[in-house]
């Protein structure tokens, strides 16, 4: 039987191979360690979902922290090579990682195989409209796709596509079958949104978060999206003054009192909001933008959205 050995898994054995010829003299050995094929995600979201797909068949690194803000996290040195060692990196694209987009280049340019899920989303763009839009955002595209768990469903089956085509060793079979069991997750998930959306009355269905995160949930479940306290696709950005009149103002005439704050982030800017409306706001935690760790309200994907889709929806019906 032939093994085939890519450039990518000879890169990924090398610091194994001499760490081995260091420690030889010492008489200590080496261990085997995981063999299994390697792929590295940026994003815990993206992570857990391609975990659920490719279960065992291939060891899966992720290089965003729970609780972390996937605008402005960094990379370890570590970090970093295990890109470049990686047989496919998964990540979101779309400006999301905005630390880490050099590196997922760079791995790309020294023949990784690379898939931005977020760009083969259908992505949607932001726009500004009479009701306060995203500033000097707007044109630009929006990356928070995984707010839509039927755009979730075709990035899912697009990373199964490739994992199968770029990483050698894993079972094809396997890998299907729990793209398959998960798929059927993420519909049923899709459809117990809908249902607990519907109870929303039609003029409360309307959005203020922290930041612009949920346009793709708008789009998929019939919402509108009122304004952010951040006018901006990133939490890199800040509000000025005449934006938080501008979002006041939009506030008031759609006659919406609730402000939807990502969970992962201090409240301070919802808070200066409530004040500016005479502290007749009520601000809503969120899991908008990372998972936690397991047990933390979070720990996956479908537990963040039916979380955050019980919490926008008791929100909302009662504000």
């Amino acid at each position: 039987m032939s093994v085939r050995v890519t450039t990518a898994r000879l890169r990924a054995l090398l610091p194994a191979l001499v760490t081995c010829l260091v420690v030889a003299g010492t008489a200590t050995g080496c261990g085997s360690g995981d063999d299994r094929p390697r792929i590295v995600v940026t994003t815990n979201i993206l992570g857990d979902i391609t975990r659920e797909i490719v279960g065992g068949e291939a060891e899966i690194s992720v290089l965003m922290k729970p609780n972390a803000d996937p605008h402005s996290f960094g990379l370890s040195a570590v970090q970093a090579a295990e890109l470049e060692n990686a047989d496919l990196v998964i990540h979101n694209g779309l400006g999301l990682e905005e630390n880490v987009t050099r590196h997922v280049e760079a791995a790309r340019e020294s023949g990784v195989a690379t898939f931005a899920a977020g760009e083969a989303a259908d992505p949607l763009t932001f726009h500004a409209d009479e009701e306060g839009g995203p500033g000097d955002g707007a044109g630009a595209p929006d990356p928070h796709f995984w707010t839509d768990p039927d755009r979730v469903r075709k990035a899912a089956g697009l990373i199964t596509d490739r994992v199968i085509e770029h990483v050698d060793g894993v079972n094809e079979k396997a890998v299907r079958d729990n793209a398959e069991r998960y798929d059927g997750q993420l519909a049923a998930l899709s459809t117990w949104m809908e249902k607990s959306f519907a109870a929303i009355p039609e003029r409360r269905r309307a959005l203020v978060t922290n930041h612009h995160v949920f346009g793709y949930l708008a789009d998929r479940f019939g919402f509108r999206v009122i304004g952010a306290v951040i006018p901006s696709g990133t939490t890199l950005a800040s509000p000025s003054s005449s934006d938080l009149r501008s979002l006041t103002r939009a506030m008031e005439k759609a006659d919406v009192r609730t402000v939807f704050a990502d969970s992962s982030q201090p409240t301070r800017l919802a808070d200066v909001l409530r004040r500016e409306m005479g502290g007749d706001v009520n601000v809503v935690p969120l899991y908008s933008e990372s998972l936690t760790e397991k047990g933390g309200g979070a720990g996956t994907y479908l537990e963040m959205m039916r979380a955050n889709t019980s919490a926008m929806a008791e929100g909302l019906t009662v504000a």
